[in-house]
């Protein structure tokens, strides 16, 4: 059956909701915080989300109802959105509709008006819904032998191209520690595929039914530590209005993954230590601790052995004894540099994608182009090559990429910027999308059906890109 999330922070309108919606659908799941929506959609694979337009931290003006919905079909283009809004807010759900929301219903709703808006907005998405149905229904749903969904393995694995003998070695020991429950480090440098080497652990491990965690805590602060990780009680702190779950107990049964370890100080250090050894988490305000049963993973651009024995000094310095219940098993990811013959299929596979989805006629690339990507540095790695070959499908105006598509050619500076420069240059697409789509507006007199068809986006792709950069 369809599975439906809805989000809106009054209780009262997600109850009614689920009430209802329970009776004709199979699945219907309620959140009030909305801070959890990347979590909840990355994990529960929803065909339709009934999103609230405003929150409590934005009572009327609908931004945060737009934030939302760009994350949401950001993570899942699949999914179909109805926003929830008041009646004074309906132009703005018009201009949701324009950048991606399927519909929008007004509160207070009708039931009738509801169920028929919904079900329009699952028609409207496709034959993707219907075939997951099918596909329930006759049984034919693929799994591993450990009862990991294939279709999954297969995309992880996808975008991690391995020709070269370094990463086949790596793609061994993960075949080889994946179903097993010792906790793994992986190290290596930025962009090269951490959290894809990661994510493909839990895909192949006997966990891969349960949920796949990550949490960036290099990015988070002191204060904010404990309660993302371990959770808090309600009014354990002033913005603490509903007991809540941490990144451990949401991950009960499955994999923890915390990305850029190597950065957190050492009281942050010592209270996972102690999550780590006694197996329970207890949460901020509460005094009951609770049992978690989670496989970690961890991952780190830091020399972290060489932070163990610094001592004191400017980067933070890290216990001995939690690298010791972290690191398990160790998996050190080449630099790109350091696998060249990984270099050219990784590039075509950027290719193939971004050649479709900008809808762009390119068909491959030259011989010197191969020949310059192989002998360039790429202090970016995996993700720099990816940008690159994003920026250079969006702009050749020719069906083969060429040097010169790279911003001037790779591995020249005639104009005395290196390579690395340039290149480094490319991964601003935020700008450079900003610019192409203003030159467009400019020479067809912001007509959309001719910008869009000039882009090779769709209408409704290119609404939302305006809503984006406020143009």
């Amino acid at each position: 059956m369809p599975r439906i999330l809805i989000i809106d922070d009054d209780p009262d309108v997600l109850m009614a909701a689920k009430l209802l919606l329970k009776r004709h659908f199979g699945h219907v799941d309620i959140e009030k915080n909305p801070e959890r929506i990347p979590f909840l959609i990355t994990n529960g694979h929803y065909d339709l989300v009934l999103l609230d337009m405003n929150f409590q931290r934005d009572l009327s003006s609908g931004r945060e109802g737009f934030f939302w919905l760009d994350r949401i079909l950001d993570i899942d283009p699949s999914s179909a959105v109805v926003l929830i809004t008041a009646y004074g807010d309906v132009e703005m759900a018009v201009r949701a509709m324009k950048v991606g929301a399927k519909d929008f219903v007004l509160k207070p709703w009708q039931n009738d008006k509801l169920l028929a808006t919904i079900e329009a907005a699952m028609g409207s998405a496709g034959e993707g819904i219907r075939e997951k149905v099918e596909s329930v229904k006759s049984g034919n749903k693929s799994t591993t032998r450990n009862g990991s969904d294939a279709a999954a393995s297969r995309s992880t694995q996808a975008n991690f191209i391995a020709q070269s003998s370094a990463m086949k070695q790596v793609l061994d020991t993960v075949s080889r520690v994946a179903n097993t429950d010792a906790n793994v480090l992986i190290l290596g440098e930025n962009g090269t595929g951490k959290d894809l080497i990661a994510r493909m652990i839990h895909e192949q491990s006997g966990r891969s039914a349960k949920p796949f965690v990550p949490v960036d805590v290099g990015a988070l602060s002191e204060s904010l530590f404990e309660s993302e990780l371990f959770g808090h009680v309600k009014g354990a702190f002033t913005d603490a209005r509903d007991d809540r779950a941490g990144r451990f107990e949401e991950a009960q049964g499955g994999t923890v993954f915390l990305d850029e370890i190597g950065n957190i100080t050492l009281p942050q250090q010592a209270r996972l230590l102690t999550v780590l050894q006694q197996r329970q988490v207890t949460r901020i305000g509460s005094n009951k601790p609770k049992a978690i049963d989670v496989r970690l993973i961890c991952a780190t651009n830091a020399n972290i052995t060489e932070r163990v024995a610094a001592g004191d000094g400017p980067s933070p310095r890290f216990r001995q004894d939690l690298l010791y219940r972290i690191n398990t098993i160790e998996l050190h990811l080449p630099a790109l540099r350091d696998r060249p013959d990984d270099i050219e299929p990784l590039a075509n596979y950027f290719l193939n994608q971004y050649r479709k989805q900008y809808n762009r006629p390119v068909t491959g690339m030259s011989p010197a182009l191969v020949r310059h990507l192989k002998q360039h540095r790429w202090p970016g790695n995996v993700r720099e090559l990816q940008h690159a070959v994003e920026r250079a499908v969006i702009l050749t105006q020719g069906t083969l990429l060429e040097p010169g598509d790279f911003f001037g050619g790779l591995g020249t500076s005639s104009a005395g910027l290196s390579a690395e420069t340039a290149l480094a240059d490319s991964m601003q697409l935020d700008d450079m999308e900003r610019r192409l789509i203003q030159q467009a507006m400019q020479k067809y007199g912001g007509n959309i059906t001719d910008v869009a068809r000039e882009l090779g986006l769709s209408r409704q792709a290119l609404y939302r890109r305006l809503e984006k950069y406020s143009m």
